[in-house]
């Protein structure tokens, strides 16, 4: 991990307040009971991720998409999305306080940097742009690793950075939220707005993908 990586993996550190060290035990509860279930053979994490997306409808990675194949074609858009992201969020149409009154923040992947979101103390998470967070995400493996040496990590989901490529890793926190908006992908040139959004997978918006052409 470079000077340049480690700088930045911490540079929105979270308020260790009462408030943020509850979310961090219940989700710890969570976890464990979600894996007990799964242990006894009474349920998936599969199952219950489903069974949310369903309770939570209208809520999904296909928001993010949408936002992204925008941004990819509308320089104005994409610009106020990266100095006030809830401003393009509810230009967008798209009602981010229905979920949790958070503030977001956008971080564009370049030639030059790529970003990569996690929540270093619990499992903080833009629901609304991404769904339901994946076991992943939440897993101590991911969020102590992510940081010390991301190119590594990267590399495990099949996401090879170059090291010439500068890493920014954001820790969200309960109050502020992070979505990563990949680079477009070459042969997409023509492509209308519903298919550039389908280049764009939950994965890639949290930074451990790149948009890609559907297979």
């Amino acid at each position: 991990m470079s000077a340049a990586d480690h700088a930045q993996a911490h540079e929105h550190p979270h308020p260790h307040d009462e408030a943020t060290e509850k979310s961090a035990a219940l989700s710890r509860r969570v976890d464990a009971l979600i894996a007990r279930l799964a242990r006894d053979g009474i349920t998936s994490e599969g199952e219950i991720s489903a069974l949310l997306d369903r309770f939570l409808a209208g809520a999904g990675p296909s928001n993010g998409a949408q936002l992204v194949a925008r941004a990819w074609t509308d320089a104005a858009f994409k610009a106020l999305l990266l100095t006030d992201a809830n401003a393009a969020i509810a230009e967008a149409g798209l009602d981010l306080t229905h979920w949790a009154p958070v503030r977001m923040r956008a971080v564009e992947n370049t030639a030059d940097v790529h970003n990569v979101i996690v929540c270093t103390l619990c499992s903080c998470y833009p629901i609304a742009l991404l769904g339901t967070s994946p076991g992943w995400y939440k897993s101590e493996a991911y969020r102590s690793r992510v940081v010390r040496e991301p190119r590594a990590v990267l590399r495990e989901f099949g996401c090879d950075v170059a090291d010439t490529i500068e890493i920014k890793v954001w820790d969200s926190t309960a109050e502020l939220r992070y979505v990563v908006i990949p680079e477009r992908p070459p042969g997409t040139e023509g492509f209308d707005h519903a298919q550039l959004a389908a280049c764009v997978s939950r994965d890639a918006l949290i930074g451990v993908a790149r948009a890609a052409l559907p297979a």
